[in-house]
């Protein structure tokens, strides 16, 4: 699968991309700060430096959605 279509491979523009959009939306609303939170979570998936999959990124974020609900 190509970059364009949405590949998890390394992707630094990509990563920074997601990050900068993470940034300009949180706010003090706990819904800004967890869709932030989310997109800082994937971007992960295109930053070289880090190491994680898919559903790491889901089991991390199932289990802060379930620990926000509590």
């Amino acid at each position: 699968m190509s970059r364009e279509q949405g590949s998890d491979e390394p992707d630094v523009e990509r990563a920074r991309t997601l990050r900068a959009i993470a940034d300009d939306i949180r706010a003090e609303s706990s819904e800004s700060k967890l869709v932030a939170a989310i997109l800082y979570r994937i971007s992960d998936l295109y930053d070289p430096d880090e190491e994680t999959s898919p559903r790491d990124i889901y089991v991390n974020m199932r289990e802060i959605i379930r620990t926000k609900e509590s």
